[in-house]
């Protein structure tokens, strides 16, 4: 059969299978196929029907908009492999702290600032008062200091008591960590403390210094606050050896002089002195006819 006669039986089955279409919608398929046989194509027979226009193939793995699943959720835990579980998003790991929190906890208190104006806290002696001159104590012997506080605003959880000596560089404890009453007492036991000091008391003159157990001697007194205190000082010294009267000997004395030059001195003006006046009492008696 030569082709245009196969193009005319072609175009006329096409003609005979659109109007069959139309009236017999149920012989499209066999309509399909005997042109299938006629251009020599073969196709499944299961398959749908060719439509006017060619079919568009796809990308395997790729979706359209109408193949998209309505529910994102399902698709979404389809594609992850069983047993496996995504761990819910957090802003701040599991674990963590907030920073400013830590800081918050850590932060050391602030001490209370008070107006600058105002004194620093300070002691005011009782035993010795105030009035009562220069204070020396026998070494071996109790001594007795009491205070009472003044200027406080804070007042302090303790105390340490010293004495500063300035010509040995030492200072010897009296208290520590001392409890703070309305009015502060020590009693210092000198003898038990001689006995035992590595740096034995000297005959000298020392300070008493009082300061808050948490701070030192050094420290700037801020106000409100208990300041060191180092304005009492008083002596000591360390007695003699009895010395038998027959045997004592002045150190300052000369054994071979009764008097010093200047006692002789001075005595011997006194003499001149006394007789010039008697010399001139009798002169102005004699003169006068008393004689």
């Amino acid at each position: 059969m030569r082709p245009s006669q196969l193009f005319a039986a072609a175009v006329a089955l096409s003609s005979v299978s659109a109007a069959l279409s139309d009236v017999f919608p149920g012989e499209r398929n066999a309509v399909g196929q005997v042109k299938n046989v006629l251009y020599g194509r073969q196709d499944n027979p299961d398959s749908q029907s060719e439509t006017s226009q060619p079919s568009q193939t796809r990308p395997t793995g790729t979706q359209t908009q109408d193949d998209k699943p309505s529910n994102t959720g399902d698709a979404e835990a389809s594609d992850k492999p069983e047993g496996s579980s995504k761990p819910e998003q957090t802003d701040k790991p599991t674990g963590t702290t907030d920073p400013s929190a830590s800081k918050a906890t850590t932060k050391k208190p602030k001490s209370t600032e008070f107006d600058p104006r105002l004194p620093a806290g300070g002691i005011s002696m009782i035993t010795p008062a105030a009035l009562a001159g220069p204070q020396y104590y026998k070494v071996g012997e109790w001594v007795t200091f009491a205070w009472n506080y003044t200027s406080l605003s804070v007042t302090p959880s303790a105390i340490d008591v010293l004495a500063s000596c300035s010509a040995n560089q030492a200072t010897y404890t009296l208290a520590v960590n001392q409890s703070v009453q309305e009015t502060g007492v020590v009693l210092w036991d000198t003898g038990a403390y001689q006995s035992t000091a590595k740096v034995p008391l000297l005959t000298e003159m020392y300070t008493l210094v009082i300061y808050d157990s948490n701070g030192s001697p050094t420290d700037t007194p801020k106000a409100g606050y208990l300041g060191a205190y180092k304005q009492f000082i008083f002596g000591m010294y360390t007695p003699h050896a009895y010395v038998p009267l027959k045997d004592f000997t002045c150190p300052n004395c000369n054994p071979n002089a009764a008097f010093s030059s200047m006692e002789a001195l001075t005595l011997k003006m006194l003499g001149f002195t006394c007789m010039t006046t008697m010399a001139s009492l009798v002169y102005f008696a004699y003169s006068f006819g008393v004689f």
